[in-house]
């Protein structure tokens, strides 16, 4: 039953992950890689990792993924212009692949396990230690500094990110509250002497009438026929 939820998540994985480059609509290569990390979670669990599994649900599903979606989403990306890119860089990308997949097919031929690999396989932590407990005590106690440099590595990456995707758009309004606290009160407010009965109309405030058309015929009492009989 383990071979076979493992060939059923890893035949899933491989094709969400195809279909996240194959996809012609953005929006469907995210959800495909959604597919992918819960596939790739499932094969984590099988593997006793299961706190990778939920790190991999919670943080890049939860997060990463929907946070992509939302942005592709948001984005006015012209799309005909970025598969015309596509097409002017994929010589040069199928190189680089096929460099990179040589180097490692290199790497794989000249590597050989060593003699306590296989007992180490078997019984990767202690018997009273769980993955999670081990893999704790791995980030935050043995490789505390290195596991802290590497946050402080993201974290600089993330700040040259929003830095570099930062617009000035002159035209937005801006909240001025240093200008909003020293204001008078003539600025705001102002006084009108509206006579007894006639409401708000006379000072303006409410919006103007759309104005007649030029086709359409002017109103003019001064110029209306008369009825016989009035006087």
């Amino acid at each position: 039953m383990t071979a076979l939820f493992f060939y059923l998540f890893s035949a899933l994985l491989v094709g969400s992950a195809a279909a996240v480059v194959t996809a012609r609509n953005p929006v469907h290569a995210v959800l495909f890689l959604i597919l992918a990390f819960f596939n790739a979670a499932g094969l984590f669990l099988l593997a006793g990792a299961e706190f990778l599994a939920l790190i991999l649900v919670i943080v890049y599903v939860g997060a990463v993924a929907v946070l992509f979606l939302f942005v592709v989403m948001m984005l006015d990306v012209d799309f005909v212009q970025l598969r015309e890119g596509f097409q002017k860089y994929a010589p040069l990308g199928a190189i680089i692949g096929l460099i990179m997949l040589g180097e490692l097919w290199a790497v794989h031929i000249g590597w050989q396990p060593t003699a306590a690999a296989q007992s180490l396989a078997a019984s990767p932590i202690p018997a009273d230690l769980d993955n999670t407990h081990a893999l704790g005590q791995v980030l935050y106690t043995d490789y505390f500094y290195l596991f802290q440099i590497a946050g402080l590595i993201l974290l600089v990456a993330m700040i040259g990110a929003i830095v570099l995707t930062h617009r000035a758009r002159p035209d937005t309004r801006r909240q001025n509250i240093t200008r909003q606290q020293t204001r008078e009160v003539a600025e705001t407010l102002s006084t009108l002497t509206v006579r007894l009965g006639a409401g708000v109309r006379e000072t303006g405030i409410l919006r103007p009438l759309p104005e007649p058309a030029a086709d359409a015929p002017v109103h003019d009492p001064e110029h209306e026929p008369h009825i016989a009989g009035e006087h």
